[in-house]
């Protein structure tokens, strides 16, 4: 009988490790995904600025920092052509780190009224993340 329970034991503690192990290699071998978001500033019926870069940019920090308590962003500067005529636009680009996608789409439907755009271009990027405090 005790041999039975000895035997027991064996396999429910190997069940254990190795139940142990799969837990950790998704872990180990999962990127981060950073997402980075381009909005734009220019009305979507008539391509005119809805608002100053200064008020554009304070107006995504406001949004980003309600949404993810944060935010990481950058200035560009883009045009396109249509019809023969050459329209530039002031864009925002924020880069999004430790959040998913729901909470970016979430933010990304406020900046859309906000700003009377019809899209957010979203980038989704594998990468590896770390928050280096030095060698101490």
């Amino acid at each position: 009988m005790s041999k039975k329970i000895g035997i027991i034991a064996i396999i429910l503690s190997a069940a254990a490790i190795v139940m142990s192990i799969i837990n950790l290699v998704p872990v180990i071998n999962s990127p981060d995904v950073q997402y980075v978001m381009y909005i734009g500033t220019n009305d979507q019926e008539t391509n005119e600025p809805v608002c100053t870069p200064d008020e554009a940019k304070e107006l995504v920090e406001e949004v980003l920092a309600d949404h993810f308590g944060g935010y990481t962003i950058q200035e560009a500067n883009g045009g396109w052509k249509e019809n023969g005529e050459l329209f530039q636009e002031y864009s925002v680009v924020a880069v999004l780190s430790d959040t998913n996608i729901a909470a970016v789409h979430a933010a990304a439907d406020e900046l859309c009224e906000k700003l009377h755009q019809s899209t957010v271009l979203i980038q989704e990027n594998r990468t590896k993340t770390e928050f280096y405090a030095g060698g101490n």
